[in-house]
C-alpha cells in the first residue's frame, strides 16, 4: 500500500472513531500508529491537534510534538492543559525543547520554564544562554559517559541502567575525573570486547569534537565530512558538555536552506511559516530589498540617459538593450547561485577565490562567445529577411551586439562569483548577494558596456 492510500485510510479511521466520541478507542488508535503517521494526522486535522497530543502517552506525545511545524506547536502549547504542558515539556529532549522555546516571546518562555522540573529547568536555561545559531543551542546533555579505568562489563551494566535516558547509545564517551573528553568509542567495540577489557585499551584519542560556541553550519559540515551519527560538544577546556545528533543537524540544514532560498530571492528570511506570518511582517521583510533593488535599477535609467544622444541618432540600438542586460543578469545569477551553494557545503573556501575567478573568466568567455555568436547571427539573418529593420550597417550592429554580449556575460560571471566570496570575507551572509541584487548590478554595467561598444564600432556611421 502506498503512503497516500495509507494516509487516507488512517484519516477515515480517525474520523470514524472520532464520531463515536470514545476517548479510550481514540487513545488506543493513536498509540498504535507510527509517530510520522500521527504527525501527518495532526497536520490534516489542526482543529484536533491538541486533543490528539493529549490522547497520546507522554513519550509518544513528545516524539510527535518535536517533528511538527512551529505554528502547530504553538497552538498545542497554548491550548493544552497546564499539567499536560508540563509533562510534555519535561519529556522533550533538551535540544528540541530549547529550539522551540527560542522561537517564543520572552514572556511566554518565562512562563513555560516555570513548568519544568528543577533539573530540566537548569539544563534549558543553560542551553538558552549560548549564542543564537551556536552549537550550544543544539546540544543535549543526555549521553553515556564512562571512565577510562572501567571494564567492558561495567560499561555495559552502566548502559543497561542509564541508556534509556540517553539520546543515543551508538557512541559512548570516555571522560576523565575532571570531566574532560578523552575519546569516543562506538558501542560495537564494547559488545565485541571481552568483559574484563579496560576502557582505556579501546581508546586511541582520535576523536572529533565541536566547541560549544561553534556555528551550527560548521557542525553540519563536520557531520558530512566524518559520517557520524553524533558528535561530542566541549568547552574551551575540553570539558564534555553534551552531544549533537544527526537529526538536529539535518533540521538546522533544512532551516538554513529555506533561509538562503528566501535571501537569494531578494527578501529577508522569514522566522515563521509563510501562511502564519502577518501581512505587515511580510511587507517589512520584502520592502527593504525591493527599495534597494529599485534604487539600483534607477542607476540603469541614469546610465541610459547619459547615452540619450546615441539613442537619438541610432534608435535601433534600443532594440537590443533588454537582450544585453538580461543576458548579463542571467549569467551573473547563475554564477552567484553556484558559488553560494559551493560556500555553503564547503566545496569552496575564501582561499580559493583566485581559482574561482580564473574558472569564471574562462566560463564567461566561453558563454559570452556562444551568446555573442547567436546574437550576431540573429541580426544578420533578420536583416536578410527584413532589410529595412537594421539598415545598411547591419553588420556593424551585429558585431556591436556580439562583442557587447561577450563583455556583459564575462562581467556577469565575475561579479556573480566574487560578490558571495567578498561578503563572506567581510563576515556577511553570502546569500544576500542574491540573484536580484547581482542582476541589478549587472544591468547598470551592461548598459555602459553596450553603448561603449556601439560608440567604438558605429562611430562615423550611425553615431
Amino acid at each position: 500500500m502506498n503512503q497516500v492510500a495509507n494516509n487516507l485510510n488512517i484519516q477515515e479511521e480517525f474520523e470514524r472513531i472520532l464520531s463515536e466520541e470514545n476517548k479510550m478507542r481514540i487513545h488506543e488508535f493513536l498509540n498504535n500508529l507510527n509517530i510520522s503517521d500521527v504527525a501527518v494526522l495532526i497536520e490534516e486535522n489542526e482543529d484536533h491537534s491538541t486533543d490528539i497530543i493529549a490522547s497520546l502517552s507522554v513519550h509518544r506525545a513528545a516524539s510527535t510534538f518535536k517533528i511538527l511545524e512551529l505554528g502547530i506547536q504553538k497552538t498545542i502549547i497554548h491550548e493544552l492543559q497546564p499539567l499536560k504542558t508540563a509533562a510534555l515539556l519535561n519529556e522533550l529532549p533538551a535540544d528540541d525543547r530549547t529550539s522551540f522555546l527560542e522561537e517564543l516571546p520572552t514572556e511566554a518562555v518565562r512562563e513555560l520554564i516555570k513548568l519544568l522540573n528543577p533539573e530540566e529547568r537548569k539544563i534549558t536555561l543553560s542551553l538558552l544562554g549560548y549564542p543564537e545559531s551556536s552549537v550550544g543551542r543544539l546540544m543535549t546533555p543526555d549521553y553515556i559517559a564512562v571512565q577510562p579505568e572501567w571494564t567492558t562489563a561495567e560499561v555495559l551494566e552502566y548502559i543497561r541502567q542509564y541508556g534509556k535516558d540517553s539520546e543515543t547509545i551508538d557512541v559512548i564517551y570516555v571522560v576523565n575525573k575532571q570531566g574532560q573528553l578523552v575519546d569516543d568509542v562506538r558501542i560495537r567495540e564494547f559488545l565485541l570486547a571481552s568483559p574484563d577489557k579496560i576502557v582505556r585499551e579501546l581508546t586511541d584519542g582520535r576523536y572529533i569534537a565541536l566547541n560549544v560556541n561553534d556555528d551550527q553550519e560548521m557542525a553540519n559540515q563536520v557531520f558530512k565530512m566524518n559520517n557520524r551519527v553524533a558528535l561530542p560538544v566541549v568547552d574551551n577546556n575540553n570539558i564534555l558538555l553534551g552531544i549533537i545528533t544527526i537529526d538536529d543537524v539535518l533540521w538546522v540544514a533544512n532551516e538554513e536552506f529555506s533561509e538562503d532560498m528566501q535571501k537569494m530571492g531578494g527578501t529577508e528570511a522569514l522566522e515563521e511559516p509563510y501562511l502564519e506570518i502577518s501581512i505587515f511582517k511580510l511587507f517589512k521583510k520584502r520592502v527593504g530589498w525591493l527599495i534597494v533593488l529599485f534604487l539600483g535599477e534607477m542607476l540603469t535609467a541614469t546610465a541610459m540617459a547619459s547615452y540619450e544622444i546615441a539613442l537619438d541618432k541610432a534608435l535601433v540600438l534600443s532594440l537590443f538593450i533588454p537582450l544585453i542586460i538580461s543576458s548579463g543578469g542571467n549569467t551573473g545569477s547563475q554564477a552567484s547561485s553556484l558559488i553560494i551553494q559551493a560556500l555553503t557545503v564547503g566545496e569552496v573556501t575564501l582561499a580559493d577565490w583566485w581559482n574561482v575567478m580564473r574558472r569564471e573568466i574562462i566560463s564567461g568567455l566561453l558563454l559570452g562567445t556562444i551568446l555573442g555568436l547567436i546574437g550576431f547571427c540573429r541580426v544578420v539573418l533578420w536583416s536578410q529577411i527584413f532589410p529595412a529593420v537594421y539598415g545598411p550597417h547591419f553588420i556593424l550592429i551585429a558585431v556591436t551586439v556580439g562583442i557587447s554580449l561577450i563583455g556583459v556575460v564575462l562581467f556577469g560571471t565575475i561579479t556573480g562569483s566574487m560578490l558571495p566570496i567578498g561578503l563572506k570575507k567581510l563576515g556577511a551572509d553570502p546569500a544576500v548577494s542574491s540573484a536580484p541584487f547581482v542582476a541589478t548590478l549587472v544591468d547598470v554595467t551592461g548598459v555602459i558596456i553596450y553603448f561603449n561598444c556601439a560608440y567604438f564600432f558605429l562611430k562615423g556611421t550611425l553615431l
